[in-house]
Formats: C-alpha cells, structure tokens, sequence
C-alpha cells in the first residue's frame, strides 16, 4: 500500500479497485498480445491495489464508452485506466469516448503525464490522452505502448491514493 498521507488515520486502507481497459483493433481481433495492459496491471499489483477487470475493444467509440460505463456504474471502480487510441490517427477514439463518459472533467493527469514525457520524447505533445470522473470513479487514459503506458502511470501514482481517497468520501482536509 501507499504511504499515509496528511489527515488519513491509522485504519488500513482497504486496496483500490481498478479495471483496465486496452484498446486496440487488432489487439481485439487476435492480432496482437496485450502488452501495455499487461504493464499497466503489473505497476497496479505493484501498489498493492486489487485488478477487477481487464479488457480489450477495438477502437470503436461507442463500445470504449459501454465498457468505461460498465466499470463506473456497475463494478463500481475506483479507478479505470485505458490504454491505446490516445494519439492522431482517424482511429485514435478513446479520448472522445471517455469525454462522452465523464461528468466531470479531472485534466491534470493527463497534464502531468504530457509534461513528464516531453521530457522524453517530444512526440508526447501529440497525445489527447484525457481524464475525468464518472462518479466515484477516475478515469484516466494512457498511451498504448508497454513503455509509454508505465511510465504515464507511474507519473501520476503520487497523486491517485489522494485523489482516489477524496473520490471515496473522505472528509479529511486536503492541506498539510
């Protein structure tokens, strides 16, 4: 688990709960291993936080938003994170999905992970990886490659325990 944070008491907190979403044509047609969402769910099992469900779609829209819908409302996650159809090709539809999905819009991830990865690369300013809340739910969208995908996820880790924590109810205040 995470550290404890300012304001969280002693109690265990119980592990998050995460569904991880790959999206991806021929990952779905059979044409391609599930790499990235294999490397998301290990940096998730490394936290400490419990895999629900991981999936796969092609990037097709409407089935990308049934899925994000499915884990807010019925299996009701903490967390969704997706990886693929963030870029700029005509099929890159997963940030248009999640927006279609989300009610209220939490842009700072998505902000972070750019900023990180322009370090690295500068192609990361051609991500439209977005991310929002549905909810109780965050969800966050990565890039679709195995690298891409833990690296923008382990940017962003400091942040989720808190930010997953307010989303759960917690009253506690959120300055040190």
């Amino acid at each position: 688990m995470s550290p404890k944070h300012n304001g969280e008491s002693d109690s265990p907190r119980r592990p998050f709960r995460v569904a991880i979403l790959t999206v991806s044509d021929k990952g779905a047609a059979g044409e391609r291993e599930d790499l990235s969402g294999r490397a998301v769910e290990e940096v998730v099992l490394r936290e400490g936080w419990k895999v629900e469900a991981r999936e796969m779609v092609p990037d097709e829209a409407v089935m990308i938003e049934e899925r994000l819908r499915h884990f807010c409302d019925h299996l009701r996650v903490d967390l969704v994170l997706t990886t693929g159809g963030t870029g700029m090709s005509p099929r890159d539809v997963t940030p248009e999905a999640t927006r279609r999905v989300v009610e209220r819009e939490a842009p700072g991830f998505a902000e972070a992970m750019r900023a990180a990865s322009l370090r690295v690369t500068p192609h990361a300013m051609l991500s439209r990886a977005v991310s929002g809340i549905r909810g109780s739910t965050l969800i966050v969208n990565l890039p679709g490659s195995p690298r891409g995908a833990r690296e923008n996820l382990e940017v962003i880790i400091p942040a989720l325990p808190h930010g997953l924590d307010k989303l759960r109810g917690d009253p506690g205040e959120c300055a040190g």
